[in-house]
This record gives structure tokens, C-alpha cells and sequence, in this order.
């Protein structure tokens, strides 16, 4: 098992920035990858980013490239992700998850609400 805790959500207005992170504990050892993730009102969950554990490369939804910063604490098993430029559409919770394989993500935290104000 693992447990995901993500924090650092809240209300900014538009243009501003917000960083969120995600604490990871429990059987992290066998983790691939991590990813963000988002899930608007009525609308389907979105992948944001990812990053490998083992060399901390980086992937990026074309929708949120140039404006969200995805990285990696290991020694705090704990992820990043820097929400600069933000826009009234980038209001949604916001979840981190976990994935032994590439693309499939199995453990999932509980979500950080990211409003932001027009």
C-alpha cells in the first residue's frame, strides 16, 4: 500500500501561482512514476505531468507545458508541482497518484482544491 497526501491548494487569482506537493509513504520502493493529475466539474480527469522515480525525467500535457513545473524530492518521497500563470480554467482539484508500470497509476491521494479567481 501506499499513501499519497497532496497539500498546498487554494484561491488565487488569475495569473498568479500556487505549488503543490505530494507526500508519498507506505511501499514506495517499487514506484515508476508519479503524476498529476486535475478534475474539473463534469469533466473527465486530466493528466497533467509525470516524473520517473529512478531519473527524474519529465512529461507534460501540451495543455499546462511552459506553465507547470513538475519535480522530485526522493529523500522526502515527496513530488512538486509549480502552477505559474494560472487560469481561471485551471480551477479543479488536483490529485497526485502512484505507478509501478508506466501509465498505469494504482494508489491515488485524496485531491487539493485549486480555485482560481477571474
Amino acid at each position: 500500500q501506499v499513501q499519497l497526501v497532496e497539500s498546498g491548494g487554494g484561491l488565487v487569482q488569475a495569473g498568479g501561482s500556487l505549488r503543490l506537493s505530494c507526500a508519498a509513504s507506505g511501499r514506495t520502493f517499487s514506484t515508476y512514476a508519479m503524476g498529476w493529475f486535475r478534475q474539473a466539474p463534469g469533466k473527465e480527469r486530466e493528466f497533467l505531468a509525470a516524473i520517473t522515480w529512478s531519473t527524474s525525467t519529465t512529461y507534460y500535457a501540451d495543455s499546462v507545458k511552459g506553465r507547470f513545473t513538475m519535480s522530485s524530492d526522493s529523500a522526502k518521497n515527496t513530488v512538486y508541482l509549480q502552477m505559474n500563470s494560472l487560469k481561471p480554467e485551471d480551477t479543479a482539484v488536483y490529485y497526485c497518484a502512484t505507478a509501478v508500470v508506466a501509465d498505469e497509476y494504482d494508489y491515488w491521494g485524496q485531491g487539493t482544491q485549486v480555485t482560481v479567481s477571474s
